[in-house]
């Protein structure tokens, strides 16, 4: 894995113990969007990969990354950091460790969906070279769109 965190971070692969807190974190930055029971079907798949960021002082999940490989895919499903985390470039790193890893598995593109409101989501994915393809409208539950974005060619920068 790759990491520039510093002295405060740890970037990890999560025991199954610690899919409570990946839960927890899910409530706080996504309403819910999975239940346990959905981090522990992804922990126990050979199709998934979940990574985390936590606060090495206190050991509290603070961000959070997954995706799912579908043939020569890496769907990314989550990325997600603590409001009192943002803008310390963890997204940054769980992205980049993300890739890295579908990259390892020899995937050759990835994709996502993304909230059309979501601009620093945007800009992040944009700086890795994903590009928007598609729309899916009123795809969240509050009726919000979902932009669709992909990057081939996992094996060359962004």
């Amino acid at each position: 894995m790759v990491s520039l965190l510093g002295p405060k971070y740890d970037l990890f692969w999560p025991h199954r113990e610690e899919l409570p807190q990946f839960a927890q974190l899910d409530q706080q930055c996504l309403g819910g969007m999975w239940t346990l029971a959905g981090y522990e079907r992804e922990w126990d798949s050979d199709h998934s990969v979940l990574l985390g960021i936590r606060l090495i002082a206190r050991g509290n999940l603070v961000a959070m990354g997954a995706f799912w490989q579908i043939l020569e895919e890496a769907h990314i499903t989550l990325l997600a950091v603590a409001q009192a985390h943002r803008r310390q470039g963890l997204g940054k790193i769980l992205l980049q460790n993300l890739l890295a890893t579908a990259e390892h598995r020899q995937l050759e593109r990835a994709t996502l969906e993304v909230r059309a409101s979501n601009q620093a989501a945007m800009d992040l994915y944009h700086q890795f070279g994903f590009q928007l393809a598609g729309c899916r409208k009123r795809y969240y539950p509050d009726g919000e769109d979902a932009l669709i974005l992909w990057k081939n060619h996992l094996s060359s920068p962004a």
